[in-house]
Formats: C-alpha cells, sequence, structure tokens
C-alpha cells in the first residue's frame, strides 16, 4: 500500500488473520465493477498484536473504508473515534468508515444475522436456541437476538468459559434468558434446542465438535455462519436429519450489502454480489 492513491479513486479492505480464504474481495470488487465506481477492495492480512500500527497505515494510505473479520472485532473498539448504535450493542466492531480522517464503527453482522431469518420468516417466538461460540461474530449474533420477541432461552456453548460468560451478561443485559454451557455435551443442547447457531470453524467439522445428524431434530434450524466451504459439515449433517438449514454466505451477503451503502450511499447490487459469491454452480441443492 503506497501513498500515490488518486482522489478519485477509493480503496477498501478486509482486515483479520487468517485471511487468505476471505470472499470479500470478490463480491465487493464485482458490485464497485458493476456500478462502474473507481473503488477496489483488498484483503490486508492483520495478526493479534498488529493491529494498532495497521489502522495508522490504513489512514495514512487514505483508505475509505473496511470490514473487520478474527481476531479484531473486539479489540479495535478501542481505536474507534464514534460508534454506530450497532456497534455500541454487539460490543464489537466489523465495519469501518473513515470520515474526514475519523474511524466511525458500525456492526453490519446484526442486520446481515437476522436478514435470512427474517427472509424465510421464521419466527423465533418461544425457541430455545444453541449459540456455539463467543467471539465477535457472536456478539453481534446476541445483539440481534435481542431484538426478536419471545425467545424462550439462550444457551452459548464455548470451549473456554472466560469469552461465553462475557457473553452471556452481554445477552441479559439485552434482555435475553442466557446461560453458559461447554461443548462436552454439545450433542444433548442440540436435541433440545429450537435453534442451533455455529459461530466458530471449530464446530462446522462435526468430526471435532461431535454434532452429527443423530443430534439435530427434524424440525430444528440449523445456521452456521461459516461460509468456506458453502456447505459445512455441520450443515451436511443438518441435512441428513432433514433440518431447515441457513447458509453462511447468506449472512455474508446481507453484512456486506450493508457495509456497502455505509460506504457509498448508494443501494447494494446484491444480486450481482450474490452470483458472485456463489460462481457458476448456484445455490447448494
Amino acid at each position: 500500500m503506497t501513498n500515490s492513491i488518486e482522489d478519485n479513486f477509493e480503496t477498501y479492505c478486509i482486515i483479520g488473520d487468517p485471511i487468505d480464504r476471505s470472499l470479500s474481495p470478490v463480491m465487493f470488487n464485482t458490485a464497485f465493477k458493476h456500478i462502474g465506481r473507481k473503488s477496489t477492495y483488498i484483503a490486508f492480512r492483520v495478526p493479534k498484536g498488529e493491529l494498532e500500527s495497521s489502522l495508522h497505515s490504513l489512514q495514512v494510505t487514505k483508505v475509505s473504508g473496511f470490514n473487520v473479520t478474527i481476531p479484531h472485532k473486539v479489540d479495535i473498539l478501542r481505536y474507534m473515534e464514534m460508534l454506530d448504535p450497532t456497534a455500541r450493542k454487539a460490543n464489537a466492531v466489523n465495519t469501518v468508515h473513515i470520515a474526514g480522517g475519523r474511524l466511525v464503527g458500525f456492526n453490519t453482522d446484526v442486520q446481515g444475522f437476522i436478514e435470512p431469518i427474517n427472509r424465510r420468516r421464521i419466527s423465533l417466538n418461544g425457541m430455545k436456541i444453541l449459540l456455539i461460540g463467543s467471539g465477535g461474530a457472536a456478539r453481534a449474533i446476541v445483539a440481534a437476538l435481542s431484538d426478536q420477541a419471545g425467545i424462550s432461552n439462550l444457551v452459548i456453548a464455548n470451549r473456554t468459559s472466560n469469552n461465553a460468560r462475557d457473553l452471556v451478561t452481554l445477552a441479559s443485559n439485552l434482555g435475553l434468558k442466557a446461560d453458559f454451557a461447554t461443548l462436552e455435551n454439545l450433542g444433548v443442547l442440540a436435541l433440545k434446542s429450537d435453534l442451533i447457531i455455529n459461530s466458530t470453524p471449530l464446530v462446522s467439522n462435526f468430526r471435532q465438535s461431535r454434532l452429527d445428524h443423530e443430534h439435530i431434530r427434524r424440525d430444528s434450524v440449523v445456521y452456521d455462519i461459516v461460509y468456506v466451504p458453502m456447505v459445512t459439515n455441520l450443515l451436511e449433517q443438518a441435512r441428513i436429519a432433514k433440518a431447515s438449514v441457513i447458509y453462511g454466505y447468506e449472512m455474508l451477503l446481507a453484512q456486506g450489502a450493508k457495509a456497502f451503502e455505509i460506504w457509498t450511499g448508494l443501494d447494494a447490487p446484491v444480486g450481482v454480489m450474490k452470483k458472485a459469491l456463489l460462481g457458476p454452480f448456484g445455490e447448494p441443492s
């Protein structure tokens, strides 16, 4: 990245580590090309411990905005000069708009997560929900769930307790009845759940999580926000169980569309962005 970026040429990026499998560059670059905008979007690897210096580099090179992924969604809060209500509610940031040199933090994961549920007209009223993982994305999921009426109970399952208990506190403060559980009894918890949400790559692989089709009810919904591969092992097990499934690319697309609108002030070309994500093979059958 250099200081030679033309004034009428905008650069956007995604920061995180690992970053090599991100589909955001193809999604956003296709969108920018479609509307004829002189913009580009790149992946910028930022290891843990290098966040502050990397943010300085982004500001110096006049990057217009960027997305934030693992492991920075929470740590980046301290560097924001303004926070949108979505970021304050989730206590995490996944989208940054640089306006007048100021870093303004948003959380488009909140809207991105709930959009596929609303589009399917799934009511969460009375549901028992299992959320696996407690990272930055999980915070946005909790924030989104807190806006839904009538949720019976939320169980947050995680390998370690510290982050998960913080998330339970966040959920409780937002009005949700929430409890913590370890991954040891994940199968039992899943069988009791109407909606199973996975927010960690570790559990997308059912061989590691011990969550297979025998632990998934046919009348349940399984939502894996992991999008590489498109059909994760967890979703494959859900399909074997004949449960309803929600794919991770759907959240990626919805949150990306919202970020596009924040950065450009224009409606996102959602159909074009979706086609870029799915490629020539289309939606999973």
